[in-house]
């Protein structure tokens, strides 16, 4: 009977979870309520107990995990800083004459600014308020328009810098650096089987996604080759001082991160938008969201030591590892969990309380723990998209206009999530597609 408490105590935060409870306290919550009952019936120390501020402290001093606000912060700062509109103005000039030309402008630009700021909200919420009115305007389906705006709001979970490369790695104890390259082939396939979609859809339903009006688009040459370098050069140099100084060896993800937090600061100061009022809105938001992840971590750390103490992790590991099917078996049922989790879940809860679970059984199944880490962050992007509480769906409907109902956004969304599926397909079984430092399990 070692392990049947502690496994009734994961499913039963999971109850607590689902029941609408925050995360952090119901992790918590559950860690006192089982490490009571552990005491009852002498399968818990309370000895354990005094290991718990070090446990945290010892989180707390993760290197890897200061990367986040400094990602957040630079995401949050570059959408104040005027390059989202800046680009998404270029690249409906360069695209406007094709039919679905300006949703193709919209997916570049997320792709561009996914490789910039690695934030969803900050992105969904930019070019949601620019280009869906716009889009709307002239004639685009609702919920192709919606789809397109969400789906290319994502990418920033796949294409580094991403957050959650960065909390995935701290789990599963790997190189971000290695994870931020093996992402990058995956993260531009979405890209691009998102534009071959969208040019699919214009083709066949040309009244879904209409060309502008030559008008709309006429400018001279040069002006228009003035404005393409004017928007693509400071954000290029972001991503070559960002993701360059990782890939090189120069500097690790974190102090990537900070040099990215300055440069961001340093285009809005350029763009005349770093105003004492958008600093603290960026500040702010920063500071959320880092405390969210920092309540999670206490209390994914105390349900993680009563978890262990009744012998949980291992009664959960030896189920995992002897599935039917061994190796595949197990992937089946990571990969499913993860997907049907990531419905109602954050990528935070989902990364902080099915991972570490995970992460034992493919070590001690010979799965290549960078490539399994890409496999799950392209799982871990769907949880964005997915009804009922996909986050990018909420973000888009906030600034969405009145005519735009939910109801188009999921309808919008239903194809770019079989396209992510498709990825993550492929990417689990090619492998070399995750690149050589991620050779597959």
């Amino acid at each position: 009977m070692d392990g049947i408490l502690g496994s009734i105590m994961f499913f039963g935060a999971l109850v607590l979870i689902f029941s609408g409870y925050p995360v952090a306290f119901a992790l918590a919550g559950t860690a006192i309520l089982f490490g009571l009952l552990g005491l009852a019936t002498d399968q818990f120390s309370i000895g354990l107990v005094r290991a718990l501020p070090d446990r945290i402290f010892g989180t707390m001093s993760n290197f890897t995990l200061l990367a986040i606000p400094y990602f957040v912060f630079m995401g949050n700062m570059l959408g104040k800083s005027g390059i989202a509109e800046e680009l998404l103005r270029t690249a409906g000039l360069l695209f406007g004459r094709l039919r679905g030309g300006l949703a193709v402008a919209v997916i570049l630009v997320g792709t561009l600014l996914a490789a910039t700021t690695g934030v969803v909200a900050a992105t969904v919420v930019t070019m949601g308020l620019i280009s869906l009115p716009i889009m709307l305007r002239y004639g685009y389906d609702k919920g192709l328009a919606s789809g397109v705006i969400a789906a290319s709001g994502t990418l920033g979970q796949v294409i580094p810098p991403s957050v959650v490369l960065v909390v995935v790695g701290s789990v599963l104890g790997v190189s971000v650096g290695d994870l931020f390259l093996g992402s990058i082939v995956p993260g531009l396939m979405l890209s691009a089987l998102y534009i071959v979609y969208t040019l699919i859809v214009a083709g066949t339903r040309w009244q879904a996604a209409p060309a502008l009006p030559p008008e709309e688009v006429n400018i001279p040459r040069a002006q228009l080759a003035m404005q393409v370098v004017r928007a693509m050069f400071p954000p290029l140099i972001l991503i070559l001082l960002v993701l360059g100084s990782i890939f090189f060896g120069v500097a690790s993800a974190t102090e990537a991160g900070a040099v990215g937090a300055i440069g961001a600061l340093i285009l809005a100061a350029m763009n005349r938008r770093l105003g004492w009022r958008n600093l603290y809105s960026v500040l702010d938001g920063t500071a959320r969201l880092t405390t969210f992840v920092i309540f999670i971590l206490i209390g994914s750390t105390a349900f993680a030591l009563v978890f262990r103490a009744l012998d949980g992790d291992i009664f959960m590991q030896e189920l995992l590892a002897n599935l039917p099917g061994g190796t595949t078996g197990f992937l089946i049922v990571a990969m499913v969990s993860v997907f049907i989790l990531g419905c109602f879940l954050d990528f935070f809860e989902i990364a902080f309380i099915i991972l570490p679970l995970l992460a034992p059984v493919a070590r001690e199944l010979g799965i290549d723990p960078v490539w399994f880490g890409i496999i799950l962050g392209v799982n871990l992007q769907t949880s964005f998209l997915t009804p009922p509480f996909g986050f990018s769906l909420f973000y888009l409907k906030g600034v969405a206009p009145p005519a735009v109902r939910t109801a188009d956004i999921y309808r919008g969304v239903l194809p770019f999530i079989g396209i992510q599926l498709l990825v993550l397909l492929l990417v689990i079984f090619f492998p070399v597609l995750t690149s050589l430092r991620a050779a597959g399990p």
